[in-house]
């Protein structure tokens, strides 16, 4: 019977599965057949489309700049659609040959005054005003040139997009972004016969670089993924920028130390002080002895309960053992471990009171005194009947120890906090820090049922 209920779950699961995999194949054949450029153009758009993005490139003061865009012609001649949401233009260029002009120049434009008749040095802006007419002068008789150029639009979610790169922006404009470089890595210029360094002219570099200054344009590719493919690139990116960059995972690995090693400890000392809080509080019911340290219980057990968790370890830390110099992860085991013993005692009470009196008895009637019946006949049979209730505080003992960042220790919540405050990334490194949480919870529950199961095993 059981071998034919274990055969139909495990049908059940593989038709699941197979469910799943044929959904997300689905969805993947229909994204891939998806990447053809869906909008067709004509010869006559595209012209217009390359006209006015072209139009835009040149800044509102850079004449020279604009200048070299009147001068320069790009014709759109066939139109090709091709696999990647694009849109290929076989084009010819006609420009001028701003790169050779500017290279072979160089030295007299970088040659000007760069102080005013108060030897004050100029700005770039100053600068840029007088190279203009020099510049332009030099662009007048600048050689013509002519070719081939291939110019790739995308077909993304805001509409078409020029794919302007680096290469297209200074092939078409006669070598601008080339006539840039010249200019920047231009130290030396010679004046009079003498060499003079000018690395250090910066408002003489930049004014004359103004004069060829392009906006509205990165050598970024557009996106074309579909909404799918932009999700998970998204996600990769995220997860990347956000733990594998630099390591960032390391803080998330140590904080996961140091909170499973506080749990533990303050783990170890809460069950010691329940205990012992338990043992104390029992007896005094059930022999009316140790009055006095049942009443110290008592005050424990109403501090402990009736405060935030979070003010006790701001309390302990702060006030209490600050002063003294004790470490910050001390504090914390000291903590929690406190904290969780006034749970645990009153958890460990509850099932040694529930036991029947007449266990006691047999106990003693066997001769047993009554710390040997307690450990022998009632503690055994509590513990069975608290686990579950053991096992809930154990797990909110390790949720509890996410403030221990307010001290500053380096835990898991405070790893992440780290990677937040880097990357200003709040989805990733909050969301890390739960899953990593729910994992260590998930595997505790397991293992306390694992217990359970052999205890009533046992039973039998």
């Amino acid at each position: 019977m059981k071998q034919n209920k274990h055969l139909r779950n495990l049908i059940y699961a593989l038709i699941a599965v197979a469910i799943v995999a044929a959904v997300l194949g689905t969805v993947l054949l229909v994204d891939k057949l998806s990447n053809k450029a869906s909008q067709e153009i004509t010869v006559a758009e595209a012209q217009e489309l390359v006209d006015t993005t072209l139009d835009s490139l040149p800044n509102n003061v850079a004449f020279s700049a604009k200048y070299i865009r009147e001068q320069s012609k790009v014709t759109v001649n066939e139109v090709n659609y091709g696999t990647e949401k694009d849109i290929r233009l076989l084009c010819s260029y006609e420009t001028i040959d701003v790169h050779s002009t500017i290279k072979d120049n160089v030295n007299d434009l970088l040659s000007i005054e760069i102080y005013d008749k108060n030897n004050r040095p100029k700005n770039a802006t100053k600068v840029m005003i007088e190279l203009e007419e020099k510049v332009q002068a030099l662009l007048e008789n600048a050689p013509p040139l002519s070719g081939e150029v291939e110019i790739v639009i995308y077909e993304t979610t805001e509409g078409l997009q020029i794919y302007l790169s680096d290469e297209l922006v200074n092939t078409v404009f006669g070598g601008i972004l080339s006539a840039r470089e010249v200019v920047e890595n231009t130290n030396t210029v010679i004046i009079n016969g003498v060499e003079e360094d000018i690395s250090n002219r910066t408002s003489l570099r930049n004014g004359c670089i103004d004069c060829f200054k392009l906006v509205n344009y990165d050598m970024t590719k557009p996106d074309t993924s579909s909404p799918l493919q932009r999700t998970w690139n998204d996600f990769k990116d995220e997860f990347y920028r956000n733990f594998i960059q630099e390591d960032r995972w390391t803080y998330l690995a140590k904080g996961l130390g140091n909170t499973l090693l506080i749990t533990l400890f303050a783990l170890i000392l809460g069950v010691v002080i329940g205990f012992v809080v338990a043992a104390i509080r029992c007896t005094s019911a059930k022999t009316g002895k140790l009055k006095i340290l049942n009443a110290i219980c008592k005050v424990y057990l109403s501090i402990m309960r009736g405060t935030p968790v979070m003010i006790q370890l701001l309390i302990i830390y702060f006030v209490i053992l600050l002063p003294m110099n004790v470490d910050k992860f001390i504090a914390a085991v000291l903590c929690f471990g406190i904290n969780s013993g006034a749970y645990v005692s009153e958890i460990m009470r509850g099932g040694i009171m529930s036991i029947d009196e007449g266990q006691t008895e047999a106990g003693r009637s066997l001769g047993l005194g009554y710390v040997a019946t307690m450990w022998h006949i009632v503690i055994p049979q509590a513990f069975k009947a608290i686990l579950p209730s053991l096992a809930n505080e154990f797990i909110a003992l390790l949720k509890e120890t996410s403030v221990a960042f307010y001290i500053g220790v380096a835990d898991l919540t405070l790893g992440g906090l780290k990677i937040r405050s880097i990357t200003y990334s709040n989805f990733m490194p909050l969301i890390a820090i739960a899953v990593i949480y729910l994992i260590l919870v998930l595997g505790l529950s397991y293992l306390v049922s694992l217990l359970e199961r052999r205890l009533r095993k046992s039973e039998k």
